[in-house]
């Protein structure tokens, strides 16, 4: 390890959609964070190692700040919060094409809380075909806080990513290495499986699903037989039969396609071969019963 080894936690704000899951994601070169056109996709707090011989940077991706219209809202908007804590940094990211919005201004109200410098980042310019529209939008953001500084990016070009990545490493403190060299991701696997079968819900449902579905995996162990192969068991959660309908399918072919899609990533994520099961399950107004988020794993502050 370097002796001028720098480290420290970066944090990832901004409203629904703006690419802080796509930014994560083209960093670490690993889908870890999943992502889909759906607003609030990320539910909880995702934290993503990026170690090299020089620095060991800790991204904290949050949910998108949003109007809450119920506990599992409520929930989303306190991760949000609660992940300022012990920052070094934060990376406030809007969408670079349109100008700032109410919902920009309620993510930045929770960012300019933050004790550590706060940098601009302009994300999806390659969606502005107008320098001065650009521009204008830079002076409108810098109206609103003294940024530390800015950036402008297109979160799945590598060219943005690194030059996101020295201007972050440039503004970090020397420290020691949190993590392992090779772990990529601070959460167990269980959770990471989950995510991505939710995120192939969300990118094949239609706009009644989405929200209301939750994952759980109930089973996760080697085959008994085979020890390259691991056994999942998950139970897909909606709070209405006509959604549980939707997501089985016609004679199935939803879930089926569902878990198809699921069981490449799982594959990739666990370097072995899946054998994938899938249940739904009706939970009525499930995100509005403390108790029941308690049991999904959204543990609820208060």
């Amino acid at each position: 390890m370097n002796s001028n080894f720098k480290s420290g936690f970066v944090g990832i704000i901004g409203q629904p959609n703006v690419g802080k899951s796509t930014l994560l994601n083209n960093i670490l070169k690993q889908h870890l964070a999943i992502v889909s056109p759906k607003a609030q996709t990320t539910r909880n707090q995702i934290k993503g190692i990026y170690t090299t011989d020089n620095e060991q940077i800790v991204f904290v991706d949050t949910p998108g700040i949003h109007k809450a219209h119920h506990e599992l809202g409520n929930f989303m908007n306190e991760t949000a919060n609660n992940a300022l804590d012990g920052l070094d940094l934060v990376l406030f990211m809007v969408d670079g094409s349109k100008l700032p919005s109410d919902a920009d201004l309620e993510a930045l109200k929770v960012a300019s809380k933050a004790k550590c410098p706060v940098f601009l980042v302009l994300n999806k310019i390659d969606l502005v075909k107008n320098e001065e529209f650009l521009k204008n939008s830079i002076e409108e953001y810098k109206k609103l806080y003294n940024f530390k500084g800015g950036i402008t990016i297109t979160a799945v070009s590598d060219e943005s990513t690194n030059k996101l990545l020295n201007m972050v490493i440039d503004n970090l403190p020397e420290g020691p290495l949190y993590y392992p060299e090779d772990q990529a991701l601070d959460a167990p696997e269980k959770f990471v499986v989950a995510e991505i079968i939710r995120e192939k819900i969300l990118l094949l449902t239609s706009e009644e699903v989405p929200h209301s579905v939750a994952v759980v995996v109930e089973s996760f162990k080697e085959n008994a037989k085979h020890s390259n192969m691991y056994d999942i068991l998950a139970t897909i959660i909606v709070e209405r039969p006509s959604q549980k309908k939707i997501i089985i399918g016609s004679g199935g072919s939803m879930i089926k396609k569902i878990g198809s899609l699921a069981r490449i990533d799982i594959v990739k994520l666990l370097d072995k071969k899946v054998y994938l099961e899938l249940f739904v399950k009706v939970e009525s107004n499930w995100r509005n019963d403390k108790s029941q988020l308690k049991e999904l794993g959204y543990k609820i502050q208060k």
